[in-house]
């Protein structure tokens, strides 16, 4: 009876032991589940579950459930969720160091930004301190894509058709639309589609295939492509406190396919992005090729804007000019890597 006992109880610790390492983490986007950004956050809970072999789960919070996505980063911080998907734009000063991702350097590659951006926030000991006094630990990387401008009822088919329009846009790029004479509504790009619908806003900064996710080609009559840079300061990250709870095992495992994402959703948002444009001219919305005149001089209002951020990051404690020297090296190395070897999806499929 004693051995029977004693059996019992050893089963219960194991079962107990058992269901201890089994994880689930919360994670919130304010976003819906479609589009490609959903795609590649779903491939990062797949892998996750995969290569945990079920030990670690992502519980995925869709359509701004637990916050919005100008609450993610202190709802994050504070515990509201696990893990987050943080976009920098809404956070200049607390999130500046992300904000280098978002500054117009002339790069429009999706995925030489994303490597580019996933080497610096994983290797730089400065930017890593700077997240942990918000309770926040860097996971993996998104991009917006490229800028671009849908509008209704206007056209951008030379940078000065932006004065006096009313314009949705942020960051750096925003700034620029601003000084060509815009005027500027604060509105978040999940809700563009009814500023366009309404008219309270003429156009507004957009990404191609985030056009296709929320489906605002429907409000577009032209949808203008810049080729000048993008916003990439758009990514996962977690509570510190859950992080630090985890076996360097699991961290090294989460650091592993967030860093992979960055390729998963380099795939993804090209094909994407080409989807879309297909699309909205299917629809008859105007697509408009940015004429290489018209934007250079987008490029060089927004150069002023690289040192305004150096000036943000210094004031906030970090290296500023140090780390965009470093940025923009990563940049030209895997701009350089691209063209020598072609995508990661690319060079598998060879």
């Amino acid at each position: 009876m004693k051995l029977k006992s004693a059996a019992l109880g050893l089963a219960m610790i194991a079962t107990a032991t058992l269901a201890q390492a089994d994880i689930t983490l919360i994670h919130g986007e304010a976003g819906p589940n479609r589009g490609a950004r959903a795609a590649a956050l779903q491939w990062f809970a797949d892998e996750i579950a995969e290569r945990s072999e079920g030990e670690i789960k992502l519980d995925i919070q869709w359509g701004g459930a637990l916050f919005k996505s100008n609450a993610a980063m202190q709802s994050v911080g504070d515990g509201v969720a696990d893990m987050g998907s943080v976009i920098a734009v809404y956070y200049p000063q607390e999130m500046v160091a992300y904000g280098i991702a978002d500054l117009p350097i002339n790069n429009p590659d999706a995925w030489v930004g994303m490597r580019a951006t996933d080497a610096l926030m994983r290797n730089s000991t400065e930017i890593a301190d700077n997240l942990r006094d918000k309770n926040l630990v860097y996971i993996g990387t998104w991009t917006t894509s490229q800028v671009n401008i849908g509008c209704k009822g206007a056209a951008i088919r030379k940078a000065s058709d932006i004065e006096r329009l009313k314009v949705r846009g942020v960051g750096a790029y925003g700034k620029v639309f601003g000084e060509m004479g815009a005027n500027m509504v604060r509105m978040s790009i999940y809700d563009a589609y009814q500023g366009l619908d309404t008219g309270l806003i003429d156009c507004s900064q957009g990404y191609s295939y985030a056009v296709a996710a929320l489906k605002q080609a429907e409000v577009m009559d032209s949808y203008t492509l810049l080729n000048w840079g993008q916003v990439g300061g758009v990514g996962m990250f977690m509570n510190a406190d859950v992080y630090d709870s985890l076996s360097a095992a699991q961290q090294d495992l989460l650091n592993a396919v967030g860093s992979d994402m960055a390729d998963e959703f380099g795939r993804i948002i090209t094909q994407a992005n080409e989807d879309a444009i297909v699309a909205m001219k299917e629809a008859g919305v105007e697509v408009i090729v940015l004429p290489e005149p018209e934007r250079e001089k987008l490029v060089r209002k927004g150069g002023k804007f690289l040192a305004e951020w150096v000036n943000t990051a210094e004031k906030s404690g970090l290296p500023g000019q140090a780390l965009l020297e470093d940025y923009q090296v990563l940049v030209a190395r895997f701009s350089a890597e691209r063209d020598q070897k072609g995508y990661p999806w690319e060079r598998e499929s060879n």
